[in-house]
């Protein structure tokens, strides 16, 4: 009779994978571009830029994330965005300037930065790194750096071929 084959990686109980993407916060994304209120595409004019602040319905955001973002090569003062985030904090999730990218690192970031590790004391992780979610390259760095101080061991990517990243000594 054949020995039975047992799956010692799967059954280890000290063996916790930690998949960013089960955190992903659920919400549409908007990338709000200011280069159709800039004159030209380029100048900034308050006056303007106020009246397209001001006529705009801001309402359309509610409960998105939003990204301010400007894809001319313009010079915006940074009053300007401070006035947009005025205009959307009764509805957007939240705000940021930059790139789709810079709104995951900080929606992650601010994830990471509340999660409760205690439970994570002493054990060995293994932190997932294939994700059908758009998970930021800077949430693995801000998870690791969350992690390594509990953690016993920490590796990267599946438990059947994972990476070596840390063992406490």
């Amino acid at each position: 009779m054949a020995e039975e084959i047992v799956n010692r990686v799967a059954n280890n109980q000290n063996l916790i994978t930690f998949d960013l993407e089960d955190y992903y916060p659920e919400g549409k994304r908007v990338i709000f571009d200011i280069k159709d209120w800039l004159f030209e595409g380029l100048l900034l004019r308050e006056k303007d830029f106020r009246q397209h602040v001001s006529d705009h319905d801001w309402s359309q955001y509610q409960d998105q994330y939003v990204a301010l973002t400007c894809s001319s090569d313009a010079i915006i003062p940074g009053w300007a965005y401070l006035l947009l985030t005025s205009s959307l904090i009764p509805f957007a999730k939240k705000v940021v300037v930059g790139s789709p990218e810079t709104l995951e690192t900080i929606l992650y970031n601010e994830i990471i930065n509340d999660l409760d590790v205690t439970h994570y004391q002493d054990k060995f992780l293994i932190i997932k790194g294939c994700a059908n979610k758009p998970v930021p390259e800077g949430a693995y760095i801000a998870l690791i750096q969350k992690l390594q101080p509990v953690a016993k061991s920490i590796m990267y990517g599946e438990a059947c071929s994972s990476v070596p990243l840390f063992k406490r000594k």
